[in-house]
């Protein structure tokens, strides 16, 4: 980790991008640091597909206590800010308050880094709102080494404390080994396409630290 905290109260999951597999990395962190799940904000629900949080709840196998709902559910699978507007609804920073809980929160942010939730609020003012360790979900693929250097740097900029980096695709030894030289960043976990997805294939994905 780039810096230490103790008895952390969770970790903020966000991600280089849309679908690198933030909701996988979720799933595997609930399951190798316990804790609770929360999705602040959830977009695209009336897309047909499973929103995120049944998606992690159904892959993880947990009870839905474990689970605490969405402030903001939105039918289209767009940006939040943009999702909101077309259903006349104003995301607000101060509905976003983390839950009080027994357990460490699993919070995962929606898209990356800098999507807007309104007309003035970014996804990383969530994410120095709540004040969490953020874990940033990258891809294994080219192009990686840039999104994920730039990321961090963002994050760094605000001051926000880094946990660490989670890859999830095909194992790539050298985008690996750049994004943690060049990224000053601890390689959490290289989650493999898994085939099956499930909780059973998933619990056996080693932490690396």
């Amino acid at each position: 980790m780039t810096t230490e905290q103790t008895a952390p109260a969770g970790f903020f999951v966000t991600g280089t991008d849309t679908g690198v597999g933030k909701s996988v990395a979720s799933t595997w962190l609930l399951h190798h640091f316990g804790g609770q799940y929360w999705k602040p904000v959830q977009a695209g629900a009336g897309s047909g597909e499973e929103t995120d949080t049944a998606f992690v709840h159904r892959l993880s196998g947990l009870s839905e206590e474990r689970f605490y709902p969405s402030a903001y559910t939105l039918a289209l699978p767009r940006s939040p800010h943009e999702a909101a507007r077309k259903e006349g609804v104003v995301i607000r920073l101060e509905r976003l308050q983390l839950p009080v809980a027994r357990r460490p929160w699993v919070v995962e942010g929606a898209g990356g880094i800098l999507v807007p939730l309104n007309g003035t609020d970014l996804m990383l003012d969530l994410m120095t709102q709540l004040g969490l360790p953020v874990i940033l979900v990258a891809r294994t693929t080219l192009g990686t080494i840039n999104h994920t250097l730039l990321s961090l740097a963002c994050l760094r900029q605000r001051g926000l404390t880094i946990a660490g980096v989670i890859l999830n695709g095909v194992p790539d030894a050298e985008n690996r080994q750049a994004i943690s030289h060049y990224g000053q960043v601890t390689i959490l976990a290289d989650i493999p396409l898994l085939q099956p997805l499930d909780r059973e294939a998933l619990l056996r994905v080693p932490g690396n630290a």
